[in-house]
Formats: structure tokens, sequence, C-alpha cells
């Protein structure tokens, strides 16, 4: 029951899941999700912790850089359905499609600058 339950607090936030959303195209630094969301990265952090403690990202340090990813196939089967279901209901939505037209952008941009354009804009 934990797991379940882990997965689906971790599906009740909007941000998260269009995360899950853009990590099918792979793997992304912390720094390229935090500028397709606008978001803090303190609070962009904290969104990808609570998808890790679900299981339902990887992450792995290079440097001073952390990645994130979805899990492969040794995930869980709860965790491989659960990503299976947001992807066949919400991968199709306006958000989705909006949010991969803007990742394809903030791809092309080095992770050095995007980093430090996000420390340039902290208060």
């Amino acid at each position: 029951m934990h797991e379940f339950l882990s997965i689906t607090r971790a599906l009740a936030d909007p941000t998260r899941v269009r995360a899950l959303l853009a990590l099918r195209e792979g793997e992304l630094c912390v720094c390229q999700i935090t500028e397709l969301f606008g978001l803090a990265p303190s609070t962009m952090s904290k969104h990808l912790a609570i998808l890790h403690q679900a299981g339902l990202v990887t992450q792995r340090k290079e440097g001073r850089w952390i990645y994130y990813a979805l899990p492969g196939h040794h995930a869980p089967s709860a965790v491989r359905k659960a990503l299976d279901w947001v992807v066949k209901t919400l991968g199709r939505s306006p958000e989705a499609v909006a949010d991969r037209k803007r990742l394809a952008a903030i791809r092309r941009c080095d992770p050095s600058d995007l980093c430090r354009k996000q420390l340039r804009s902290r208060p």
C-alpha cells in the first residue's frame, strides 16, 4: 500500500506530471527542467525529490550536474503502469505538446548557461 500511496501523491501535482511527460524525450539536467517550468530551482528540486522517492524517476550526479530520467524496465510494475497511464492519458494534451516544443529549444542551450541564468534571476 505504501508504494501505491507514494505514487499517487507524486502524481497529484500538475508540475510533477508535466515533468514526467517531459522526461519521455530522455534524460534532462535539473537546470533544463527548471527552465521549462520557470520555477525557482529549490521548488523544482522539491518536485523532483518527490518523484524520485516514489520511484517515478531516477537520478544521477555527474560533477555538479544532477540528471533525471524515467526508470527503465527494471522499475517495479506499479511504477511502470503509472507511467504508462500518465503517457496514454496526457501525452497528447495541449500542455504536453507545448512543453515538448519549449523543451526542444531548451535542449539546444548549454546547461551551464541555463544554470548561470537561473542563479542570476534569484531574489
